[in-house]
């Protein structure tokens, strides 16, 4: 190999990959976030005050600034929206709130600033987060790379500045600058961000690289085949913002009639104010009748319908290790009908593990010597399986020899002299060696592990068997999920066909995708979402991040879910239990039957009320007292769902 390619040692384990800068919008460094911020506070300091009595002036000073800090911004927009010729309910509440304060309901309308103040900065911070979250992928790829001039000389250039047919030098610990074939060279590339693969990947010549994958301990020359713009990093970049744009947020209930309902209220205000003027009538009694019409009709209980129900669930969720990040997020994930969950950190654990020790004839050597050997030999290497094998042997207890001679060679495997012998421990279709190892290889395989073949002097001894582990509660997820939704959920992953089908067969699936790129994911998506379907995704990787952000609902595994997948995704599964999936889905699915409920109790006390103003004399106190009833009624049946009871299990209660 060229001295072009041997200008840099491979970095040491002491020397740590530089993590990327995190790009995260600060709180309150959303101006919706500060205005709610200041809104809450001082209703908070004005409520005590208004209880217990104190001077007008005191609490009345400080609901004012409440109704002007919350109600301020909802107030212009909905202006603006008027200007468009919409009428939104921000607009209605402000108004409302405005004349609950004009016949002395001054803390009603607080309330009801407040809410609606919370409820807008939370969606700022969500689209905030989200973009973040994009522009955070970029540094996935380097910002430079090393290209290699005809003289062979080489020179550091902007990773965006490279052209097809550059030659570029990846050194060991190094980020591939760019999509392109291997030209020289041979190593273990890890591209778990953009195929999933659990493992490192082999990389000789002629093999396909990625630019933002990260080179194990050899050296490469890479030709670029891509312009950095059309690399698959940035086509995962590209598809996230898209789907992040053109999903269509699913509204909730109270949204969906938001036109209709604020017409008819303003339009029936005016009504009761005008006719009776017109009969005669003297202002102050039509001005107080349609005060009273405004605050009956006013869809407080409505609103209140919606969020408790929401909210609930929304902390019961959270106690048991879900976190929805948002009250229509809620809503949406009881609406799914078809479930798509990626195979590696998903419903495995996303860690290699030593599952088989197999010792050949006439080698001798007994489970315990077998696995002292290996990892011995491959105690010095950072490999992943070679860290698996050496964490078994310390998990039994199994004393670790020497390593003397120890070398590395990508691909292949390790070679090392323990106890006076040469010991090889890698792949069995690299490592020249004859002998009845061959059978033991393919069965192992077959099971959908990753053999390991250890020889000792030349001769083979025995095969180590490396799989990435299932999660203890993959098969009863799966099967719950499909009592769920009537139809099984799909497996959709980068991993290759046969380990892929061989894990789905161990929890229930039948309709297997594999060996997908991140555009293939959500190709998938898009193809049942055009069907009618609503799609819930689970992933915990970059490559998942688009299938996310494409799908009606999406939620990522928390402990080994990458940044992006945390921030794209509607909802986090804090501790990794996928049993908490359906149980979530479950939850939802009765919240939206308590908001039902709500609203049909809203809707009748709304309509009893009205009725009487209109028809008959209802006194104002008793209006108002009907109308906080009722919102006091529809609060406390949604907060129904924060007791543990109405948390549901898989093995039984989830339906």
């Amino acid at each position: 190999m060229s001295s072009a390619l041997d200008q840099r040692a491979a970095p040491t384990a002491a020397e740590p990959r530089p993590a990327p800068p995190r790009r995260r919008t600060r709180l309150l460094a959303l101006p919706e976030a500060r205005w709610a911020l200041a809104a809450l506070v001082l209703f908070l300091l004005a409520l005590p005050l208004h209880l217990a009595g104190a001077p007008a002036w005191l609490w009345g000073t400080l609901f004012a600034a409440t109704y002007v800090t919350g109600g301020w911004e909802p107030g212009w927009e909905g202006l603006k929206a008027l200007r468009d010729k919409t009428l939104d309910v921000d607009l209605l509440m402000v108004v409302a709130a405005l004349g609950a304060a004009a016949i002395g309901q001054v803390l009603d309308g607080a309330l009801l600033i407040v809410i609606f103040a919370t409820s807008g900065a939370l969606e700022a911070v969500a689209t905030a987060r989200t973009a973040d979250s994009v522009r955070g992928l970029l540094d996935l790829a380097p910002a430079t790379a090393t290209r290699l001039l005809a003289d062979g000389s080489d020179e550091t250039v902007d990773a965006s500045s490279l052209e097809v047919g550059d030659t570029i030098l990846v050194r060991p610990g190094e980020r591939v600058g760019a999509d392109g074939s291997v030209l020289d060279g041979a190593s273990d590339v890890d591209q778990a961000t953009i195929t999933g693969e659990p493992l490192p990947v082999a990389k000789q010549v002629g093999d396909e690289v990625f630019a933002g994958t990260v080179n194990g301990t050899g050296a490469l020359r890479v030709r670029v085949e891509r312009d950095p713009a059309d690399s698959v990093i940035a086509r995962i970049v590209k598809m996230v913002e898209e789907a992040s744009e053109t999903k269509a947020p699913t509204q909730l209930f109270i949204e969906k009639i938001e036109q209709r309902y604020s017409i008819g209220m303003v339009v029936a205000t005016l009504a009761v104010f005008a006719v009776p003027l017109a009969f005669g009538d003297d202002l102050s009694s039509a001005l107080l009748r349609a005060m009273t019409f405004m605050i009956v009709a006013s869809p407080c209980a409505v609103v209140l319908s919606t969020m408790p129900p929401l909210l609930s669930a929304i902390a019961n969720a959270g106690r048991h290790g879900v976190l929805a990040k948002s009250a229509v997020v809620t809503e949406r994930l009881g609406q799914v009908d078809t479930v798509a969950l990626d195979k590696t950190g998903t419903l495995t654990e996303g860690t290699p593990r030593l599952t088989d020790i197999r010792q050949l004839s006439g080698s001798g050597l007994d489970e315990e010597a077998l696995l002292r050997l290996a990892a011995s030999a491959e105690h010095p290497s950072e490999h992943p399986l070679a860290r698996a094998v050496v964490d078994a042997a310390r998990e039994r207890g199994v004393p670790l020899a020497p390593a003397q001679d120890f070398s590395s060679t990508p691909g292949q495997g390790v070679t090392a002299t323990i106890d006076g012998a040469e010991i090889h421990v890698g792949s069995p279709s690299r490592l020249l060696s004859v002998g009845g190892h061959q059978e033991v290889v393919a069965e192992l395989e077959d099971a959908g592990r990753t053999a390991v073949l250890v020889l000792r002097a030349g001769a083979p001894v025995g095969v180590l068997g490396i799989a990435d582990r299932l999660r203890p509660d993959a098969a009863a997820t799966v099967t719950a999920l499909t009592r769920l939704t009537g139809r099984t959920p799909v497996l959709l992953t980068g991993d290759n066909e046969r380990a892929a089908r061989r894990l789905a067969a161990e929890v229930g699936i039948t309709d297997v995708r594999a060996g997908l790129l991140p555009e293939d994911k959500v190709a998938a998506v898009r193809a049942w979402e055009a069907e009618g379907r609503r799609v819930l995704v689970v992933g915990d990787g970059v490559n998942d991040a688009p299938a996310l952000a494409a799908a009606h609902t999406g939620i990522a595994m928390g402990r080994a879910g990458s940044d992006l997948a945390l921030e794209t995704a509607d909802a986090v599964v804090v501790r990794d239990e996928l049993a908490t999936i359906p149980s979530a889905v479950s939850l939802s699915r009765t919240a939206r039957r308590l908001v039902l409920q709500n609203l049909a109790i809203a809707g009748a006390f709304i309509t009893v009320l009205v009725a009487w103003d209109l028809i008959g004399t209802l006194p104002l106190p008793l209006g108002v007292a009907g109308h906080e009833g009722s919102t006091v009624l529809v609060g406390l049946n949604g907060l129904r769902l924060l007791r543990e009871a109405a948390w549901p299990r898989v093995t039984g209660a989830v339906g």
